[in-house]
């Protein structure tokens, strides 16, 4: 029989004490473990997904002083919405046809963001509209910083849908400079990212307590564009996302999500479409990426301060999506150190020449952490750039630390290529290799390099 504990969720107080005090806090659909059963584990995880259901009352955000035409700041009309909305126990707040400017919107228990066909919400990119600093994980490690466009801290039953555009304003002027790339406009000389990059790191490596790891105003640490932190039963739907600082869609600690029918369209710098991260049984489908990064990346933290929280990724499904440009059409890592394990990726197309990997893990011996039970089944690849697969414990730093990751029980049915450079790319440690990596039924067609293998116990093919 399977269970599953219910505890009420922390208050915001309790969150940050422990967090300060260095204490790893988990939410409580994270205490319980299920029973693996590789494919067959599939409708027990679907089981396990519930989608919000609200009262049928709307709340129309031009009852509340928004105006369309993209000009005026509509970030108070939206605050007002939310909150008449929550104060009447949930319903929809109703973005209409029109252009409307808005900050920084965040949701509450039981409300759906309705974005309606013809609307396009379309977020400042003047940073002072995300702060005050939110409590957030940025790369992999906890912090306060910009609030990210759309986000909820510690809420359940909430959604984002309809057929409208979510538009994030970032191009080589706004945002994307903070990179310090020129070729997304930025430079050494401009203010970006590095210094405080590197100091957010070094916090997470001393255990500083993560109320005082705050950073926001000339810190140049982009948000993510939607966010949902420690939420369940979360639906992101419908949308159309474009034009993004950084990840596109990025639950944190969540469990019971989904992501459906979303066009993920952005092409800036670390503009991954969907990244799970610490997140249990998430269904993502009938979704297209056409990314500047992963089109979909599942992650549980970096480094030390993934371990400190030591909540995986788990329990995922990714089926019937479209994946065009980007590094990877399903990644794992690189901030993996909490884990991954059954994932399962079935039914999707993936066609570009700008797209690098069909399924691609990556991390390190400084990462640590598990991946195990990844499974992709009947997928179809036009071309790719690089490997159908690609498994490389030499991401970034390679094997440079003490924390060896175990790679192991990888499965691919049915998967065809037409184009790609390798069909296997796979690369692990002679004191870590990879293991029981299974071939079934696949076809991998004008491959231009033989296979890279090495380190690799238990390769089957069939």
């Amino acid at each position: 029989m399977n269970m599953r504990l219910k505890t009420p969720l922390l208050t915001r107080r309790e969150f940050l004490q422990s967090a300060s005090a260095g204490c790893a806090v988990l939410a409580a659909p994270f205490l319980s473990r299920r029973v693996f059963a590789g494919w067959d584990s599939v409708a027990d995880i679907l089981s396990h997904i519930r989608l919000p259901v609200f009262p049928k009352r709307d709340f129309d955000i031009m009852a509340y002083g928004a105006a369309s035409g993209g000009s005026q700041d509509c970030t108070d009309a939206l605050r007002r919405a939310i909150a008449a909305c929550s104060e009447a126990g949930g319903g929809r707040v109703v973005v209409p046809a029109g252009d409307f400017l808005t900050g920084a919107v965040h949701l509450r228990s039981n409300i759906n963001l309705y974005i309606s066909d013809g609307a396009t919400l379309r977020f400042s990119p003047d940073p002072s509209h995300y702060l005050p600093a939110v409590y957030t994980r940025w790369e992999g490690v906890e912090c306060l910083n910009y609030s990210p466009f759309l986000y909820a801290f510690e809420q359940e039953n909430i959604a984002i849908t309809g057929s409208g555009t979510l538009d994030g304003q970032a191009d080589k002027e706004h945002w994307w400079p903070w990179t310090g790339s020129p070729f997304f406009g930025g430079s050494r000389e401009k203010p970006n990212q590095m210094k405080a990059r590197v100091r957010l790191f070094g916090m997470g490596e001393d255990d500083i307590p993560v109320s005082e790891r705050v950073f926001g105003e000339g810190s140049c640490l982009r948000p993510s564009f939607v966010q949902f932190y420690r939420c369940r039963n979360v639906l992101i739907a419908g949308v159309t996302v474009r034009n993004s600082p950084m990840w596109q869609i990025h639950p944190v600690l969540c469990s019971s999500v989904t992501v459906r029918g979303v066009k993920a369209n952005s092409h800036g710098p670390n503009n991954d479409g969907c990244n799970p991260e610490s997140c249990r049984d998430v269904l993502i489908e009938d979704c297209m990426f056409d990314t500047g990064d992963d089109c979909i990346a599942i992650k549980s933290g970096r480094n030390r301060d993934g371990r400190r929280i030591g909540v995986p990724s788990e329990n995922i499904i990714v089926r019937n999506c479209r994946m065009k440009d980007g590094h990877g059409g399903v990644t794992i890592g690189s901030e993996a150190s909490g884990g991954v394990r059954n994932v399962f990726a079935e039914n999707c197309s993936m066609d570009s020449p700008n797209l690098d990997r069909a399924l691609r893990l990556k991390t390190n011996s400084v990462r640590g952490g598990f991946i195990e039970n990844i499974f992709m089944r009947n997928v179809t690849v036009g071309q790719v750039a690089d490997a159908v697969l690609r498994i490389d414990l030499f991401y970034e730093e390679g094997d440079a630390g003490q924390f060896p990751p175990v790679v192991r029980n990888i499965e691919m049915h049915h998967v065809t290529s037409q184009k790609s450079k390798y069909a296997l790319y796979l690369r692990g440690y002679k004191r870590a290799p990879l293991r029981n990596i299974r071939l079934s039924h696949c076809s991998f067609s004008n491959v231009a390099y033989a296979d890279v293998i090495d380190n690799v116990e238990g390769l089957v093919f069939e």
